[in-house]
């Protein structure tokens, strides 16, 4: 549960009636209410004792830590939720897929896995969306042969790596390869924590920390902690789905309902070496998506296959609340001229994408000017006030299409048909023509309209 202003302002200078004023609040008490919502750091506070603070900042961290793998643009950021079912709130930092490649594996094997991390990535409603990260895994037991092999995958890509060892020894020397890429190493077991804690405690790196059962995780993500190695991820070793369920809801629960640090960590997954075959393989990582790891490994996967996912993912850490968006602006389609059809629509993403999408299909180069409206379409815009003529007509004069085409004629979606007459009023130097009711008929629809403004 997390800390509330109340019993922040008990633990503050002079318990809370000291209201000096330094920390830009009036008060400490509304200091302690920013300070719990997390709108303001503890160091705006010049008067906390070390150790207050340091209470304080472990009780006001996030009750699943927040964990980086990876540098750069392609870092992957998991942890930090705070909710357990979506619907409460929202889902924050959606899970990594990972591609499993084992250095036993033939050269054309994991040339060809690298190839398709690289390469298969989809266009959806503006986002590229696409695997994050290979794990490798140590299984042919020799130990030049693995450091070659995540030499080789370094050279080739700038994705996220996991890397999979049970001897330590081989672990620590693929880290020293690839270091500065920030790799998730795996595994820390109850059998080699001293030997890891000594390996990487002066340049820590994310672990995972792996056991047989959740209760035999809490002393070695405790031990770790005191290590001062805190970017962690669980393993809780599920066999099987049902386990698999259970095992990611007690670890989420406890973080998040009890506030249990020692399980307020990320997991992985490996539907690859749960399932019998690749079919079971998939509907294993569908189900881990909404239940709940943060990287979930993959034997393999090809666009028939990781499509899905990919879409399944995006849907479930869609923030609800917010509807997807693209900026109010003038957009191009196919370089228009000045001679070029004007269209308006609203910002809804979806609706933005198939209408420009229909226009490119009508082989029309046309001007689309898009209208802020929350992200709402444009039947609901209207209805809620956001898609009307008065606001359009102002965002026609600004958005400088005066100045870029000959003519005066705006063509409006044909669902909002009423909103005619405002824009007349509006824009009285405008023709507003009422377009079709649904983007499929844009294709047929602008070359007979182009075609009748020539003649």
């Amino acid at each position: 549960m997390a800390l509330k202003g109340t019993d922040v302002v008990k633990r503050l200078p002079e318990g809370g009636k000291k209201n000096c004023r330094e920390c830009g609040f009036p008060t400490c008490f509304a200091f302690a209410m920013k300070l719990a919502g997390g709108g303001v750091s503890l160091d705006k506070c010049p008067y906390l004792p070390a150790d207050i603070k340091a209470e304080l900042e472990d009780a006001l961290a996030p009750p699943i830590k927040l964990v980086t793998i990876g540098s750069g643009d392609k870092a992957l950021r998991i942890g930090n939720e705070e909710v357990v079912f979506r619907h409460e709130k929202t889902f924050v930092h959606q899970p990594g897929i990972a591609l499993l490649i084992s250095d036993k594996e033939p050269d054309a094997e994991v040339d060809k896995k690298i190839k398709k991390l690289n390469e298969l990535q989809f266009g959806w409603v503006g986002l590229m969306l696409k695997a994050d990260l290979l794990a490798l895994r140590f299984e042919s037991g020799d130990k030049a042969k693995y450091e070659a092999l995540v030499k080789k995958v370094c050279d080739s890509t700038d994705a996220g790596i996991v890397l999979m060892s049970d001897d330590v020894d081989v672990l620590l020397s693929a880290r020293g390869i690839c270091g500065n890429r920030q790799p998730l190493l795996y595994s820390v077991t109850k059998d080699n924590i001293d030997k890891v804690i000594g390996g990487i405690k002066s340049a820590p790196t994310p672990l995972v920390v792996k056991a047989d059962s959740i209760e035999e995780l809490i002393p070695l993500t405790t031990k770790l902690k005191e290590a001062g190695l805190e970017e962690l991820v669980l393993d809780p070793v599920s066999k099987n789905m049902q386990e698999a369920i259970k095992n990611q809801t007690l670890i989420r629960r406890a973080a998040l309902k009890q506030n249990f640090r020692p399980l307020g960590y990320p997991t992985i997954a490996f539907p690859c070496f749960m399932a019998k075959d690749e079919i079971r393989e998939i509907l294993l990582a569908t189900m881990f998506i909404i239940k709940y790891p943060g990287v979930i490994v993959l034997s393999d996967f090809d666009a028939s296959s990781l499509l899905p996912l990919l879409v399944e993912r995006l849907n479930i850490y869609t923030d609800p609340r917010i509807p997807m968006s693209v900026e109010e602006k003038l957009y191009e389609v196919l370089e228009p001229n000045e001679e070029s059809p004007v269209l308006v629509t609203s910002n809804w993403a979806l609706t933005y994408f198939i209408v420009s999408g229909e226009v490119e299909g009508s082989k029309v180069p046309s001007w689309l000017l898009v209208k802020e409206a929350e992200g709402l379409g444009v039947l609901t815009a209207w209805a809620a006030g956001k898609f009307s003529g008065d606001s359009i007509g102002p965002l026609v004069k600004k958005s400088g299409i005066e100045s870029k085409v000959k003519h005066r004629k705006l063509i409006i979606p044909g669902k909002v048909a009423r909103i005619k007459g405002e824009l007349e009023e509006a824009l009285p130097d405008w023709e507003i023509i009422v377009g079709p009711r649904e983007a499929t008929e844009i294709p047929a629809y602008l070359p007979k309209l182009v075609k009748q403004w020539k003649n």
